[in-house]
């Protein structure tokens, strides 16, 4: 028989890789979500790196940068877990139209006060509470809402990959961006223009049309149903794995970009052009990552890739905190961000695989608690700790928590995987005890 590869041109290839790394941009309604949520998130990266120089140019003061992050991540830990709740049970594509809403009315409240030159660090305070109470409800309808713009589940693996290009090439743009408005003009732009990008993701939210039903349980009190999506959570031992290495990741290693000031400014001896630079490096490496997750044909394997790259998010930021020249700690933030941003999206990718549908609104709030929940008790931290032993020390104590972690969920992958595969095989995933069924099916036909 012709192997079909040998009729197809190397460019023929090419371009069918392309295009499977992309084909869930096929489905309507997800490429909708796409191109508004890119442009938007530009705009939000925008204002995460005005708001850390600002703070840095008003106070100088490490503790207040980890505190004006603590401020906008602590609404995650407190709400998140009823927020899961509710995203279970109200109308996912609704919600995510007021939390983007809202969010476009706080970059403009931000713009107002900056651009007047009125604003304090309790304004920043304060407005940064109220955006984390926004995305305690944006982030797990975000995630949950992913399935109902993708009408074939096989393409959700690519999807939530996508998602991760997504945003770290909003990370990419967004900070170098922002660094040369903010050398050019003042921070308050950064946040004005963040405000206009809403727009998009808010018109592509609204051209929707036909997205697939939300399956939702039976309705109970807000506690049981909290309960539940607890004892589900954290009963199931790839999920609770998973999520604690998450957290943990996100409590010692994910802080690091709170202290990127520090290290702009006081190490690398640079201005927001440098803090720019760094942070669009890092973007470099997530995007990256995501790209090569979205070319992979199967979730298969995965399970080795979360703490294979832990570790190298760890070692990166270990030698980043040693390093002093520009360069290599560019080469360094894009290993960092490769590292990190791998360990996410696969850890969504298999969350999200694995889970029930009834229970994901609660699941994937966990999952944006173990992220953002625990930043900001992490960014306290680095920020208490960078004022005492200095932030070079302090980001190479995060690297080397991160690499213990690894090293735990290794030992509990041969668990994991137990537990993971029958769900693999009852989907088909598992591709030769697929073919096995198939051909046990075209057997008992023949025989009949």
């Amino acid at each position: 028989m012709t192997n079909h590869r040998q009729l197809t041109s190397p460019q023929q290839n090419t371009a069918s890789d392309w295009k499977f790394a992309i084909r869930s941009l096929r489905h309507r309604n997800y490429a909708l979500f796409f191109s508004g949520q890119t442009i938007s998130l530009i705009g939000t990266w925008m204002t995460r790196i005005a708001t850390a120089w600002l703070v840095y140019r008003l106070t100088g003061s490490a503790f207040l940068l980890g505190l004006v992050s603590f401020s906008g991540q602590i609404p995650m830990l407190l709400l998140g877990p009823f927020a899961g709740v509710w995203v279970d049970r109200w109308n996912r594509h609704r919600v995510l139209v007021v939390t983007q809403t809202l969010s476009m009315v706080q970059s403009f409240w931000l713009a107002a006060l900056a651009l007047s030159h009125r604003i304090t660090v309790v304004d920043i305070i304060l407005l940064s509470v109220f955006q984390g109470t926004i995305n305690a409800f944006d982030m797990p309808g975000r995630q949950a809402f992913v399935i109902q713009m993708v009408e074939d589940r096989e393409d959700l693996p690519n999807a939530i990959a996508l998602n991760s290009s997504m945003v770290n090439a909003s990370r990419l743009l967004g900070p170098s961006i922002a660094g040369a408005v903010i050398a050019i003009s003042s921070e308050g732009w950064c946040f004005l223009i963040d405000g206009f990008s809403y727009l998009a993701v808010i018109a592509s939210l609204l051209a929707m049309r036909n997205f697939a039903a939300q399956q939702v349980g039976a309705r109970r009190h807000v506690w049981q149903e909290l309960s539940e999506g607890w004892r589900y959570a954290s009963g199931f031992l790839p999920i609770r794995s998973i999520l604690s290495l998450l957290a943990l990741v996100s409590l010692v290693g994910m802080p690091y970009s709170v202290l990127m000031p520090l290290f702009a400014a006081r190490v690398l001896h640079g201005g927001p052009h440098t803090l720019g630079f760094l942070m669009g490096a890092a973007g470099v490496g997530a995007l990256i990552s995501a790209a090569w997750l979205a070319a992979r044909k199967s979730v298969l394997g995965l399970g080795r890739v979360i703490p294979t790259t832990v570790a190298i998010f760890g070692a990166a930021l270990i030698a980043f905190s040693f390093s002093r020249w520009l360069w290599l700690s560019l080469l360094l933030m894009v290993a960092a961000g490769f590292g990190m941003m791998q360990q996410m999206a696969a850890s969504n990718t298999v969350l999200q695989t694995i889970v029930e549908d009834d229970k994901r609104g609660r699941v994937m709030s966990f999952y944006s608690i173990c992220i953002q929940g625990m930043m900001p008790f992490g960014s306290l931290f680095a920020g208490i700790l960078a004022a005492h032993i200095g932030a070079p020390f302090t980001l190479a104590v995060g690297g080397a928590c991160c690499i213990a972690g690894a090293l735990w969920f290794v030992s509990k992958l041969p668990q994991v995987r137990a537990h993971i595969r029958p769900i693999y095989r009852e989907m088909g995933i598992l591709p030769q005890i697929a073919q096995g069924i198939q051909a046990a099916a075209l057997q008992a036909q023949q025989e009949d």
